[in-house]
């Protein structure tokens, strides 16, 4: 058995708030068993352009990130069992699930026609210029999805498949939200209601970045109904704040400290959060002006129309609206999370950790 953190209550002189040694460790760990998914001998001969490839791929995963979804993978699973000690097949299972994560960012890159991601180029843009590089990025995709299947079912942890079963249903659901995401940038400002934007951050971002990742976890480590249940509303609420937090980032954000670019919701037209909270509060002119900003064509969505639809979103309102919604969504989450146990002081890191957050700029 691994321990996660010797002692989470008491952090190291030097290493900083114990919620950021906790995830920095989690890094270290997750980071080491993505690197050994790469390793297959069986895909050696296949061809050199392949090997190529996957070499591309592999450095795109493991690039910095937070693993946000690894660690709350081990959170969930030392709130079920009581302690910080994990089983190695545990890192293996985390590893899989943070995969999969990369193979839903390869094809968001895609449909958004992103060009940075986690401080360098998307994946299509690694393999190559243009379409062909987007076509070999959704098939890249393709198979780091069916790797991290893999992953998980090869953990040997008791009861993985069951749980693995119920990630890919709630998977399911996070498509459901994407393809409303991008098909809602289709519909007026004026068909738009927030409940709808926050139905979009659910689907795609809180269930399956959030509520299931620690779902897992409390699964694997054979928690009762209760705890899954617990931890089910914490999730929902701590994603909905990251969700809603990443929708101003979208907006406002610095491309430099984000390490995605600041005007990508705009650019694709996303009808998120803080925009439709502008709208409806907006002046009848100022409605005109956001829909006409917002059905601009891509080549029209210059420096210019960018500041000036962050001026209206502010000016309306938007901005602030969507970081009381933020502010909402975390104090909700960490009012679930008192209800849980506290075993080794893991509920007091994700307290932390949901503060941490819900203030992030990237």
């Amino acid at each position: 058995m691994a321990t996660l953190l010797p002692n989470v209550q008491q952090p190291s002189a030097g290493v900083g708030p114990p919620e950021q040694a906790w995830l920095q460790l989690v890094q270290a760990e997750v980071e080491a068993a993505l690197a050994q998914l790469f390793e297959l001998p069986d895909e050696q001969a296949l061809d050199a352009r392949w090997t190529h490839a996957a070499a591309q791929a592999r450095a795109y995963a493991l690039r910095p990130a937070k693993r946000l979804r690894p660690a709350l993978v081990l959170a969930g699973h030392g709130l079920a069992r009581g302690s910080t000690s994990v089983p190695p097949g545990l890192w293996r299972f985390a590893a899989g699930l943070e995969l999969l994560h990369t193979f839903l960012l390869i094809h968001d890159d895609v449909a958004d026609q992103a060009e940075l991601r986690r401080g360098g180029p998307v994946l299509h843009r690694m393999l190559a210029p243009g379409r062909p590089g987007e076509d070999l990025a959704v098939v890249m995709g393709d198979h780091l999805f069916a790797r991290s299947l893999e992953a998980m079912l090869e953990s040997g942890l008791t009861g993985a498949s069951s749980v693995a079963r119920y990630y890919l249903g709630v998977c399911r659901h996070t498509a459901a939200g994407q393809y409303l995401d991008l098909d809602l940038a289709r519909v007026p400002l004026a068909e738009m209601s927030l409940f709808q934007t926050l139905r979009v951050a659910h689907l795609k971002t809180a269930r399956y970045g959030f509520c299931a990742p620690l779902v897992c976890g409390a699964m694997l480590g054979g928690a009762d109904a209760g705890l899954l249940e617990g931890l089910e509303r914490v999730g929902r609420s701590v994603g909905l704040a990251y969700q809603l937090r990443d929708d101003l980032i979208g907006l406002f954000g610095d491309a430099a400290v984000a390490g995605k670019a600041s005007d990508g919701d705009f650019v694709q037209a996303k009808r998120t959060f803080p925009v439709v909270a502008a709208y409806v509060r907006a002046t009848p002119e100022g409605r005109e002006e956001l829909e006409q900003l917002w059905a601009l064509p891509v080549e029209c969505k210059d420096d210019a129309a960018l500041a000036r639809a962050r001026e209206l979103v502010e000016h309306f309102g938007g901005r602030a609206a969507c970081e009381r919604a933020v502010e909402r969504a975390s104090r909700s989450a960490r009012r679930s999370l008192q209800a849980l146990p506290n075993p080794h002081g893991l509920r007091d890191l994700l307290d932390a950790l949901i503060t941490r957050l819900s203030r992030r700029a990237a």
